[in-house]
């Protein structure tokens, strides 16, 4: 790495005329556009943005100075590596799935590379080979993971510095309707696939609690979401996501006995996603009997395996089979049914010929936002410390950002610019050292706050 202050680390790009950088932006998501709009913020950045679409494309560069649009297919490897070759940098914003394929042109064709996502063990595989061309891939630099690894990192050095030690490290992230807006019975809308929300809810968990390792089943991680609190304005419960145990790696804290990373969302929404679970409705497999044509009722009715398709019936056997612990909390449960429509007679609409992807039809046009709605990213870190004296204290970092009416949510802003700001490190240097990186280091990580607190983006840092 280079300083932030140094012009020679403004190398000679391949692309362009003069000091001009080609940069490839792949992908038309809602994080797309603020992203697009931080890089062409330099003028010597010339954006190409593709997209399956070129209808998507266009749209998603139309008003940015500098900016060109194509058709491209990620999933065609010869079309992809012949496109990235022209380029400088790409910035790939399509799914995680696809990064290893882009970062495998790019090392071919010896191009930076920046994404947003965790470093899969796919692309950790490619480090010697980026190593070797020379490039830089830089990722995790969204909101989380993204300015959540700037803060942590931050506050364990300075703990560590002053000779402190961070004995449990806790960070939950949601991104939720703004409270004006959660105004259905689940508390949450959509801003992308429903499905892959759905599913992620069933992703295994583990994280360590008091020295021990604890592995969550999927099925189980909605039953291990417990009160957290933030603000007495905000009632949230948290639940573990993904694997947290390297973190005490990859955040250099092997003191740590407690190190647990999640997510946040309203009180009582992990009881329906357990609900729609035991009653069949968070299943991906293809059913022969589910047609166009059914009614909702009569579709719940072969999901649970009730006698018939009247509405108490229905109630009947979802109390049996989700065994809710009072009556209050069984009434709260079937009355958010009821409001999705899964013991009406509207006909529904199949989707891929199973439950899982014909809800998240219904729940897409039922749970999206409205025009002017606004939504809410809340991040929050705790940091347990022992300092040397044998004092303890509770320190935290709390980051809460609104989404703008008529403008970018809070959620596209908190990704799209931490990535757009790695761009532009990466094409000035300020980001050079070869390999595959994520921010887990004080030397990539201040440049890179310094910079996403300029926008207005930092967290707040507290003593509980």
């Amino acid at each position: 790495m280079t300083s932030l202050n140094n012009p020679s680390a403004l190398g000679k790009y391949k692309h362009g005329d003069g000091d001009a950088r080609k940069i490839l932006l792949l992908g038309s998501g809602y994080v797309a556009r603020p992203c697009a709009e931080y890089i062409v913020r330099d003028s010597k950045n010339q954006l190409t943005i593709a997209c399956r679409t070129l209808s998507s494309a266009e749209a998603l560069a139309s008003g940015l100075l500098n900016t060109s649009a194509i058709q491209l297919d990620a999933s065609d490897a010869a079309v992809l590596e012949a496109e990235v070759a022209k380029y400088d940098l790409v910035v790939s914003l399509i799914p995680y799935t696809f990064h290893a394929d882009v970062i495998k042109a790019a090392i071919k064709a010896k191009v930076h590379v920046v994404t947003t996502s965790y470093v899969s063990p796919a692309m950790r595989a490619l480090d010697a080979e980026a190593k070797a061309a020379g490039i830089v891939v830089m990722n995790e630099i969204g909101v989380d993971p993204g300015i959540d690894h700037l803060y942590a990192i931050k506050t364990i050095g300075e703990v560590h510095a002053k000779g402190g030690k961070i004995k449990a490290f806790t960070s939950y992230c949601g991104g939720l309707p703004a409270p004006e807006a959660a105004t259905n019975p689940l508390g949450y809308k959509f801003s992308w696939s429903a499905r892959g929300m759905i599913l992620g809810l069933l992703n295994p968990a583990s994280y360590l609690s008091n020295g021990k390792q604890v592995d969550v089943p999927g099925e189980e991680v909605m039953a291990n979401a417990r009160p957290y609190h933030i603000s007495p304005a905000f009632s949230f419960v948290a639940y573990p996501n993904r694997n947290s145990v390297p973190f005490r790696e990859f955040y250099g804290i092997p003191e740590a006995e407690t190190v647990a990373r999640g997510s946040l969302r309203y009180k009582g929404f992990p009881e329906y996603i357990t609900a729609l679970v035991k009653i069949g409705w968070i299943d991906v497999q293809e059913k022969e009997w589910l047609k166009d044509g059914m009614s909702w009722a009569k579709v719940t009715q072969k999901a649970i395996n009730s006698n018939n398709a009247s509405e108490s019936t229905l109630v009947q056997r979802i109390k049996e089979l989700c065994a809710f612990p009072n009556e209050a909390e069984a009434e709260r449960v079937i009355s958010g049914f009821k409001w999705i429509g899964l013991f009406s007679d509207e006909k529904a609409t199949v989707r891929g010929g199973n439950l899982l992807d014909t809800l998240c039809a219904r729940l897409e046009v039922l749970m999206k936002y409205e025009e002017n709605e606004r939504d809410l990213v809340m991040l929050q870190h705790r940091f347990e410390v022992e300092w040397n004296d044998g004092s303890k204290q509770t320190l935290t970092s709390t980051l809460e950002a609104y989404g703008e009416p008529g403008g970018h949510s809070a959620m596209a802003r908190l990704v799209g610019i931490p990535c757009g700001i790695a761009v532009q490190f990466v094409l000035d240097g300020v980001i050079s050292t070869p390999g595959v990186h994520a921010p887990y280091t004080k030397e990539l990580c201040d440049p890179l706050r310094a910079a996403v607190e300029a926008e207005g983006l930092g967290m707040a840092e507290g003593v509980l």
